[in-house]
């Protein structure tokens, strides 16, 4: 008897048969050579790039468009504000006084130039007060000529001087005179309140109606503040300050001299005044020194340091004993007849000493204290007659005794 094959088998041979047929034809079918492979990558590659052109193409299109957008507009804001231009040029140039108004601004522009530059020629005074000695030794000017730079003022004098006792004629009184010129200074600053705002120099009266310097025999140099006048009150507040009348004016009292041991302090306390022993001052309205410097020393059993003051910056003349140069020198009678050394001088004194922009300037001998002799009687002690050679026939004048050194 035959055998048997069921149909079911018989199919499923026949698919396998066709399926590994199939796989074969695939792997036949897929054998592509490699220059065909590399073929096919640069069309692609190709048509990428050609892409791209065109992306680049639109874009660049775009930004022209944009940019000719922005310089249109541009353009018509130009013009429009181009008219603007004209037409207010136009009104201005029909102003009448537009020559006198471009002057002021000029004059304007300069006013800060100006005011740096400025020199006030009433110095002389305070700076003389300072200069000339007092005492026995005199020293009286009979004429005296101001010459004003920027690099370096001159006094060109003539004078003379009286050793007040005899030898009369002394040529000792000079030399010290020119010795002292090493010593002297000067000194400005700012007024400022207790929080350290400067107060304006307008605001600030310095001297009484004679012309001299407020000054306490026993605490110094003091100012008085017009703390009611408009634009005189920087911080805008007045508390704490104890308040006076001057002549109808309600002022406060600004010492101009440290008070030392009534502000020294070991710590600084808010809304007291405070002194440190670095010459830091605050808490009370005082002087800013910009050429003296204040300095305190505790190490001694004294219940009160012992403070110094410096000031090595501000001379009033520079070049000390060589700024002062005695060009002529001799024996001589003064108006009354007295006996006295006449003499002319050369003066170089420092240009800082005479600028406006350096306020509240005070010039001090040798000393060391401010010198505050500057009132209209004392500045005319400082002038005299001038004082006649002697004739040939006057022994006392001639006398060798009464040179003491002989003269320049």
């Amino acid at each position: 008897m035959a055998k048997e094959i069921k149909v079911s088998e018989l199919f499923g041979k026949i698919s396998q048969k066709a399926s590994k047929s199939r796989r074969k034809t695939h792997r036949e079918i897929n054998l592509v050579p490699d220059i065909k492979a590399e073929m096919i990558k640069t069309l692609k590659l190709r048509n990428f790039i050609f892409f791209l052109c065109i992306v680049v193409a639109i874009g660049s299109i775009g930004a022209t468009v944009l940019t000719g957008l922005i310089m249109g507009g541009q353009q018509i804001a130009l013009t429009s504000k181009q008219a603007t231009i004209d037409n207010l040029s136009n009104k201005l140039n029909s102003y009448s006084d537009l020559n006198d108004f471009l002057t002021i601004k000029d004059q304007l522009d300069d006013i800060s130039t100006l005011t740096e530059n400025k020199q006030v020629l009433s110095r002389t005074f305070n700076i003389l007060s300072a200069l000339l000695p007092t005492g026995a030794d005199t020293i009286t000017i009979s004429e005296i000529n101001v010459k004003l730079s920027d690099n370096e003022p001159t006094f060109t004098f003539d004078a003379q001087a009286n050793a007040g006792t005899e030898p009369y004629i002394d040529y000792n009184v000079l030399d010290s005179f020119k010795k002292s010129m090493q010593y002297l200074r000067y000194d400005y600053g700012n007024y400022v309140d207790e929080e350290g705002n400067t107060i304006p120099a307008y605001c600030m009266i310095e001297s009484g109606s004679d012309g001299a310097t407020f000054n306490d025999s026993s605490k110094g140099i003091y100012a008085f503040w017009t703390v009611n006048q408009e634009g005189c009150n920087p911080s805008e507040t007045t508390k704490g300050y104890s308040f006076e009348d001057y002549e109808g004016q309600q002022v406060v009292r600004i010492w101009r001299t440290p008070q030392f041991n009534e502000w020294y302090k070991d710590t600084e306390v808010e809304g007291k005044p405070y002194m440190g022993l670095d010459g830091t001052i605050s808490g009370v309205p005082h002087f800013q020194s910009s050429c003296i410097t204040y300095s305190g020393d505790d190490s001694q059993s004294s219940a009160n340091p012992k403070w110094t003051e410096s000031n090595e910056s501000c001379l009033l003349v520079p070049n000390g004993s060589d700024g002062i140069n005695i060009t002529d020198s001799s024996n001589g009678r003064d108006a009354d007849e007295q006996l006295v050394l006449r003499f002319s001088a050369v003066i170089s004194i420092s240009p800082e000493a005479y600028k406006f922009s350096n306020h509240h300037l005070l010039a001090f001998g040798p000393t060391g204290r401010h010198n505050v002799t500057d009132s209209y009687v004392q500045v005319q002690a400082m002038f005299g007659a001038r004082a006649t050679d002697c004739p040939e026939g006057d022994p006392d004048c001639n006398s060798n005794t009464n040179l003491n050194g002989g003269g320049n």
